[in-house]
């Protein structure tokens, strides 16, 4: 095990290290320039958006998709789950402080690449055999690139994402799942994944409409839950604030500065996790939250593109950043120290140190409903890419594994979890950024609010 953990991480570390770090965010800057800075143009639209379609119990999914706000909360619900409480945690451990603000970078580009993935996810969503509308990358690859080279690009996307997100990052959410239940209630890990399971093959079992509905109640009310547990703690650790913020922005610059020469990380590693572990929580660029936005209802592509900017601030601004300043505020991180907290059990003693064993509870319970609701959205996005590739026969035996993942992801050990995940999420990330950058053209006009239907 040590040894496949070993080869697995050589491979991700130098796709992460040498490629995609650069290219996710120049793809970012790149989307930015185009677009003339929509995430700042559009971001106060992109609110009004959201909060007039705000509902607990809106329109029934259906064959013609689902509401605007449906579509934000699956995309959410995929988004903010354990990369903003367990994939924060092991950043700071991996990167120290300096990896947060990394994570805002990336996040801030990152809001223009998720605008485009939503306006073409939009623009070239189609019905399936079935009558039912779908999209995705698969579907704007296609489009842009015909014949082989298109089929090819777009077949390699759909199992990267299978794997990615219905496999070993299913995994990371029910191994997260189970460590921090564990810990907090004396439950088997088993347990916990087969009951997780269990639930989990319920809602799939009852399609989009039935993932829409689940989504749009869990998603608000979970976040809600987690940022008034965290604000508590910030103001009972009020003195401590200015010094983590302090913190972030000098490691990220001089990690030697706050950390000392014998934690060993440089400016390198701090972006480095910063940007891997920033795409596993916002999934800007990663191609994975399109195939909920494609599923809106709306007027204009651009409509569900100026929603998509605001799922990025939430997962990374609000819920990721106040996750980073509860852990730093707590005292207890020692980056890169052999044997010292990392991952989620960092997270646990941090909340542990401001609400006694309370807080391993509290933490418990938001990581339950955040792994469980990007469970739910990532098996979507899997099914989506399954339906494309094999028919919707084929969905009761990718459900079936899905499900046995999660059972299996509940007991191994982290750092593979994390590794796989990171290893696949890198291959997906390719193809999706190939079509994103040759149909850029289109997200352009669409952010001049030009109609790109035509």
């Amino acid at each position: 095990m040590e040894q496949l953990t070993a080869q697995i991480s050589m491979v991700s570390d130098f796709i992460w290290n040498n490629l995609l770090l650069f290219l996710l965010v120049g793809t970012g800057i790149f989307f930015t320039i185009r677009t003339r800075f929509v995430q700042i143009r559009k971001f106060g639209e992109g609110i009004r958006r959201m909060f007039g379609s705000f509902s607990l119990n809106g329109e029934r999914a259906n064959h013609e998709g689902m509401s605007s706000f449906q579509a934000l909360t699956t995309a959410i619900a995929a988004q903010v789950g354990t990369g903003n409480i367990t994939g924060c945690a092991t950043a700071l451990y991996s990167g120290g402080p300096g990896a947060i603000f990394w994570m805002w970078v990336s996040a801030f580009f990152g809001m223009s690449t998720i605008y485009g993935e939503a306006v073409l996810a939009q623009k070239f969503k189609t019905t399936d055999s079935t009558g039912h509308v779908t999209g995705g990358p698969i579907y704007y690859i296609k489009a842009r690139f015909t014949g082989k080279f298109g089929k090819y690009l777009a077949g390699f996307f759909s199992l990267a994402v299978i794997f990615a997100l219905g496999f070993t990052g299913n995994m990371v959410q029910s191994n997260s799942i189970g460590a921090a239940c564990s810990t907090a209630f004396d439950i088997p890990k088993i347990a916990i994944g087969i009951a997780c399971a269990m639930v989990a093959g319920f809602i799939f079992l009852g399609g989009v409409q039935r993932i829409a509905s689940v989504t749009e109640k869990l998603v608000p009310v979970m976040a809600a839950f987690y940022i008034v547990g965290c604000v508590i703690i910030l103001i009972i650790n009020r003195e401590n604030i200015i010094s983590a913020i302090q913190s972030i922005f000098i490691a990220a610059f001089d990690p030697q500065a706050i950390l000392g020469g014998a934690a060993g990380i440089s400016v390198r590693e701090a972006m480095r996790y910063g940007v891997a572990r920033g795409l596993f929580s916002n999934e800007a660029g990663m191609g994975s939250t399109p195939h909920a936005h494609a599923l809106a209802k709306v007027e204009k592509p651009q409509d569900q593109g100026v929603i998509a900017i605001v799922s990025v601030f939430i997962d990374t601004f609000i819920v990721l950043t106040l996750t980073a300043l509860v852990i730093l505020t707590s005292g207890l991180l020692e980056p890169n120290v052999e044997g010292a907290l990392q991952g989620t059990e960092l997270a646990q003693a941090a909340f542990q140190s401001t609400f006694g064993n309370f807080g391993n509870i509290f933490l418990a319970i938001c990581m339950l409903f955040f792994a469980f609701s990007t469970i739910i959205g990532w098996y979507f996005f899997g099914e989506t890419n399954v339906k494309a590739l094999f028919g919707k026969k084929a969905t009761k035996i990718y459900a079936a594994i899905v499900v046995l993942f999660i059972v299996v992801g509940s007991t191994l050990e982290v750092e593979l979890v994390w590794k796989l995940s990171d290893l696949f999420n890198a291959l997906m990330v390719f193809p999706n950024l190939i079509a994103l950058l040759a149909l850029s053209g289109i997200v352009a006009a669409a952010a001049k609010g030009k109609d790109i239907m035509k």
